[in-house]
């Protein structure tokens, strides 16, 4: 289908963007999910802000031990730059899961979270690393915990007006050790469940644990029961396993099905309570294997892979990656 009729703004600054979101008008930013929407009619803004031509919210950078990034870096900036490698594994290893290429290359984690669509891998981990979301308007600028921003399902703490410019994350602790796992739809790459942990150890017990998780509910969420019972603990496969049954509890408050309670316990070291129903064989094959790869990494090791680089779709010298 075609999007219905709107008017287009492309400023280049951030007080001329905030000027005109307070009038109204939507912001766009990679366009990896409002462009589709327009195109069914499933959203049709009158007037569109593209941000792409404001400087500065594209930046990665370190700053007192923190590291700050902008709405504006693509999935593939985030995975592949060193600062994001060496200070937060965890949001780099996330990055690296989403989609495919094109979407990587274009696609911007600012654009993600305030799309807060409940199965995106970006909320398990920002919820994980217990991250600061920066949202400004022509107001000022306000701070909003991780936990606070999402809201429900396609909803955030952003305000009308207001526009989501940088993320800001705490270097991981000394000795942590991440990890970022998902069942996926095998065509869109979405969450059917997906988990990002990050631990520590001190004194020979779990001194940190929090636990992302998103597809399982109409929004992404701590599962505060499973780290609370693990902090304090040895970590040992039975730790873990008692863990994990507390999350199965909340995971089902929380509205999951009873087949992605039982793959998300099977992400946390247990087996699923029953096989998935007979459904698209393609699904349920892909499904198997990966329930297979977890299922011998049990109990689940805190540990991060290196990032493997993908390299940014070739363009001619001199034009943007971001189109």
């Amino acid at each position: 289908m075609i999007a219905t009729e709107f008017s287009y703004s492309a400023p280049d600054t951030l007080h001329a963007a905030l000027a005109l979101l307070a009038d109204g008008a939507k912001p766009l930013a990679g366009g990896m999910s409002l462009v589709p929407m327009m195109k069914l009619r499933l959203a049709q803004p009158e007037h569109l802000v593209d941000l792409r031509k404001v400087p500065g919210l594209s930046s990665i950078s370190e700053e007192n031990g923190r590291l700050h990034i902008g709405a504006l870096a693509t999935h593939y900036e985030i995975e592949s730059s060193d600062v994001v490698r060496s200070l937060c594994p965890l949001l780099a290893t996330t990055a690296g899961k989403i989609g495919d290429v094109q979407i990587r290359n274009v696609g911007t984690i600012g654009g993600s979270l305030a799309h807060a669509d409940p199965a995106a891998d970006y909320p398990a981990a920002i919820l994980a690393l217990d991250a600061t979301l920066v949202l400004s308007s022509t107001g000022g600028r306000r701070e909003v915990a991780a936990t606070d921003f999402f809201v429900d399902t396609f909803t955030t703490a952003v305000e009308p007006g207001e526009l989501l410019t940088e993320i800001i994350v705490a270097a991981s602790p000394p000795g942590a050790r991440t990890a970022y796992k998902k069942m996926q739809n095998p065509a869109s790459g979405f969450a059917l469940v997906g988990i990002a942990v990050i631990a520590a150890r001190a004194g020979g017990v779990v001194s940190t644990c929090r636990i992302g998780v998103t597809g399982v509910s109409g929004k992404a969420f701590r599962a505060t029961t499973a780290e609370t019972k693990l902090i304090g603990s040895a970590g040992t496969k039975a730790d873990i396993a008692a863990a994990s049954a507390g999350g199965r509890t909340v995971m089902q408050r929380a509205g999951g099905g009873e087949q992605r309670i039982g793959e998300s316990s099977l992400l946390a070291g247990r087996q699923p309570a029953r096989d998935p129903p007979p459904e698209d064989p393609r699904l349920v094959a892909n499904r198997r294997r990966t329930m297979a790869q977890f299922a011998l990494d049990d109990p689940p090791r805190f540990g991060y892979a290196p990032v493997v680089d993908r390299h940014p779709i070739a363009r001619p010298e001199g034009v943007s990656q971001q189109v």
